[in-house]
Parts: structure tokens; sequence; C-alpha cells
């Protein structure tokens, strides 16, 4: 794979994933021009345009999401291959490929990586973070091993053993009157402005929001998207917004005049699994899902501490 094809692959798969130019270009930490040049050659390569844009949004094509699905395979295998190399050479008996969830609890990640083998003392876990959909689409092309990903889909061809079940948290001003309250329900959300993650990051659970909204009633002002914690925060600091968010954000929001309380709804939860393919007879997954979850008693302990709640 030449060193050129692989930095264009890399600038559709950011734009893919971040739908904005400039957010893209920063994360690759090229120029939005340079981004814009990489985008145009692709396109001139393959014929046709890989996105659709105009002055307000960007979209994927239809070719963009076939071309994104192989792309990231690409990549991902190029790097295995480098990663097997290097493993022969440091002497490692294997690479264990895990992938996780930005939005998972810290302590699950933390747990998993002190997992140890006796069979496998020399293992090495490469960890990669995605949004869940496409950590299952990994799993299944085979290019992890294990994931930790919150609700997978319901599919024969995965085995998944819940290690979470934790409700969402509203991040909002310490001026906000919700504030008062220890938790708030869906229903006092109304007339306010939201800010929601983007539902490309995952749709049943956008649309599980969305509907239990909907059938009650409950209407906001508006609806602002963002892709990561860090982009709510403007929003809710200067007490214009309230933000969806869950643990992991909540840890990241919890300052500078900004707390977060637990959303008291029983039937928007986030579950998160180990998740696995269901023909994997490998000695390392089975033996790996197992040290995991006899490390998992230690996390009663753990759900006892707060989160930095300020009042």
């Amino acid at each position: 794979m030449a060193k050129n094809d692989t930095k264009l692959m890399e600038s559709v798969i950011a734009l893919a994933e971040e739908l904005h130019f400039g957010r893209a270009a920063r994360r690759l930490r090229i120029s939005q021009p340079m981004l814009t040049k990489n985008i145009q050659d692709l396109e001139a390569l393959v014929g046709g345009p890989l996105f659709l844009r105009d002055r307000k949004r960007v979209a994927l094509s239809d070719a963009g999401r076939a071309y994104v699905q192989q792309a990231r395979l690409s990549i991902l295998y190029g790097e295995r291959s480098v990663q097997a190399a290097r493993a022969v050479m440091q002497n490692i008996d294997e690479i264990f490929h895990v992938g996780r969830t930005p939005y998972a609890d810290p302590f699950l990640v933390s747990t998993l990586l002190s997992v140890q083998l006796a069979l496998f003392p020399r293992l090495k876990v490469e960890l990669i973070s995605r949004f869940s959909m496409n950590l299952v689409d990994d799993l299944l092309a085979g290019v992890i091993d294990l994931a930790i990903a919150n609700d997978p889909p319901e599919s024969p061809l995965l085995t998944c053993v819940q290690i979470a079940d934790l409700p969402f948290y509203i991040a909002m001003s310490k001026r906000e009157r919700l504030a008062q309250y220890p938790s708030v329900s869906l229903d006092q959300m109304g007339g306010r402005h939201w800010v929601l993650f983007d539902r490309q990051l995952h749709p049943p659970v956008y649309d599980a929001i969305i509907h239990a909204a909907s059938e009650r009633g409950i209407r906001p002002l508006s609806i602002q998207h963002v892709t990561a914690p860090e982009e709510a925060f403007p929003f809710v600091a200067d007490g214009s917004a309230v933000a969806f968010v869950v643990k992991a954000g909540a840890l990241l929001m919890a300052r500078s005049g900004v707390t977060v309380r637990p959303l008291n709804e029983s039937s928007l939860r986030l579950k998160t699994c180990l998740v696995c393919r269901a023909d994997d007879n490998s000695k390392i997954a089975s033996e790996f899902v197992r040290a995991y979850m006899r490390k998992m008693p230690d996390r009663k302990k753990h759900q006892q501490l707060p989160l930095p709640i300020s009042a």
C-alpha cells in the first residue's frame, strides 16, 4: 500500500466520521485545503463523488459508504501486518486485537488491560477505539478479536456478555434549575435546548431517546448534535443547553461551572457488553473472556465511588 494511498484513505475516513471539513482536518493535523484536495483526488480516481456536500452539510454518498468500509479494513490489515512482524522480532507469543467504544466506562477498559493469561504470558493486547456499530463490523470482518461495545445488535453471528448497565447523565450549568435535583427525568427536560450525540454514532440508542421523548410529548426547543462530549461543553457551560452524556463524558464535563445528574429513566440506559464472534473457537479468546469476567466482582466496589458531581 503506497503512503499516499493511505493518506487519501485516512482523509476519507476522518471526514466520514466527523462530517465536517474543519474537524476532520484538525484530527488529521493537516490544513483544510489539503483535506479538500485529498478528497477531490480520490473522487477523481474512483470517478464520482464520495460525499454529498453543500454550504450547510456533508454526507456520505452510497459510493462513499462502500469505499469507507473497505478503506478501514485495508488500513487495519496493514497495521496488523506490521504488528505481526514486530511480534516475532520482540518474541511475543500472540497479539490480541481488542476494540473499545470511546463511550465505555474507563474502569471497564482499565480492567481489560490488566488481564494476564497464565497460558499466554507474552500475550500483547492491541487496543483500538471505534464507535460501537463500527466495532461490530470489524468483529465480523475478523479485524479485531474482541470488543467492548454499547448495546450491540442481536445476531446469531455474535456472542455477547453484558458487563455494565449504566444510566445516561445530563450535563448542565450549575445555574440550571434542574441542578437542584439529585437526578432528572425526561419529563423535566422539555422546553430546553438539547445537545445530543450524532445519530450515526449509534442509531438504535439515539432513536430510543427521541422515541421516548416523542411518545410522552416532550419537546426540546432545539437539538444540537455533537460527536464528542468536549464539543458540548461550551453550550452547557454558558447555560444555553443541557447535554446527554454517558459516564465517561460525565467525568469529562463535571468541571468549571458544569455539573451532571443521572437521567432517571429505566428504559433509557446504556448497556455495555463484551462481544466476540460466535464462531471464534480460539483458546486465547476463550481464556481472555474468562479471565476478564473473573475480575468483574471488583466492579461492585468501583460502582460505589461517586462521580465528581458537584452541587
